[in-house]
């Protein structure tokens, strides 16, 4: 198995249509279960650069429900990791060691749905910090080692700091 590459790369539209692709099978798999389908993370930020990783952000009725589906996320490529490290979260990827997407469930109501939603719209409504955060991410790359926890933990500070104000932000 070959080591994963972490890569960055400029925004590229057609990162929309991928996810509108996307969000109509995952529709189709969770069915009336399913509250929200939203496309979240960098690549949902017009001009920012990113992993080119579809973020997908799902709100749903029941987890419970959620699980029965297992088989058909597997069907559809994913690779089923439940919570993933995160209490309460259903987590799925697609496309191997390099990955195409990254879908994250939670139960509605969840306080990760207001905090991924809080901080992918702060940083659509700030084009300043979206920058920031690209070179954030661009030095954190350099850094890493190719080590995606090395990477993860170097851009902790900025995304905590970022998250609460984003959090404040779009409640208010």
């Amino acid at each position: 198995m070959s080591k994963r590459v972490i890569e960055l790369v400029d925004y590229d539209p057609k990162w929309v249509k991928i996810f509108e692709t996307e969000r109509l099978i995952l529709a189709n798999i969770i069915g009336s279960n399913a509250i929200h389908i939203e496309h979240i993370g960098s690549t949902a930020v017009v001009g920012l650069m990113a992993k080119p990783v579809i973020d997908i952000l799902i709100e749903v009725n029941e987890l419970t429900a959620l699980d029965t589906n297992n088989k058909a996320f597997i069907e559809q490529s994913y690779i089923v990791k439940g919570e993933n490290g995160i209490s309460g979260r259903r987590y799925y990827e697609k496309g191997g060691n390099q990955r195409s997407h990254h879908v994250h469930v939670f139960q509605n109501n969840d306080i990760n749905l207001l905090r991924h939603r809080a901080f992918k719209e702060y940083l659509v409504a700030h084009p300043a910090i979206a920058s920031a955060y690209g070179k954030i991410k661009k030095e954190a790359l350099a850094r890493s080692g190719n080590d995606i926890n090395n990477y993860m933990a170097l851009k902790n500070d900025f995304i905590t700091k970022h998250e609460t104000l984003a959090i404040q932000w779009f409640v208010n």
